[in-house]
């Protein structure tokens, strides 16, 4: 995975996990509490977002409790990458723990809801397909990139557990 290219669902700031995975649903399989996924701002995203497709935030994206059902929600959706001007930390942390390549992005990057847009977390480089515009970024690091690409840090400890008694 070093190129991700979809449509963009654009969200502003300060997008709370709590709006991210409603609780309401948390006993729910995720596949069920995916389908409200941002619904209170936006119910068309998870009954219309495709594979790839890009989610991009404003400042603080992510803010709010630690559910790491937020991130699984959006793994769940299968969303290729998460953009935003910058990202809670935990919520960061919890979306790369599962997969799901994050990116801060300068906060003077023009990207609209519906543009395609192509991501290259490896690189840093993300290119707005609708407007020609390129932006780079901070490349997610390599160490990151291989957790990421297995599916992120259960996968990857499994796999590496699992090479360690071939050993």
């Amino acid at each position: 995975m070093t190129r991700i290219e979809g449509r963009v669902w654009l969200f502003g700031d300060e997008i709370n996990t709590d709006v991210m995975a409603p609780g309401i649903y948390f006993k729910e399989p995720m596949d069920v509490a995916a389908r409200h996924c941002l619904e209170a701002i936006d119910p068309e995203l998870a009954i219309n977002v495709q594979p790839g497709d890009i989610v991009v935030g404003g400042r603080n994206f992510g803010v709010g409790s630690a559910r790491e059902q937020a991130a699984m929600a959006f793994r769940e959706l299968k969303v290729g990458a998460l953009l935003a001007i910058s990202f809670a930390r935990i919520f960061y942390r919890n979306a790369v723990n599962l997969g799901v390549p994050a990116l801060t992005i300068p906060d003077n990057a023009v990207i609209s809801a519906g543009d395609t847009v192509a991501v290259d977390p490896t690189t840093g480089k993300i290119e707005n397909m609708t407007t020609k515009q390129t932006y780079s970024v901070a490349p997610i690091p390599d160490h990151l990139m291989e957790m990421i690409q297995v599916g992120g840090l259960m996968p990857h400890l499994k796999q590496r557990l699992a090479k360690q008694d071939r050993v």
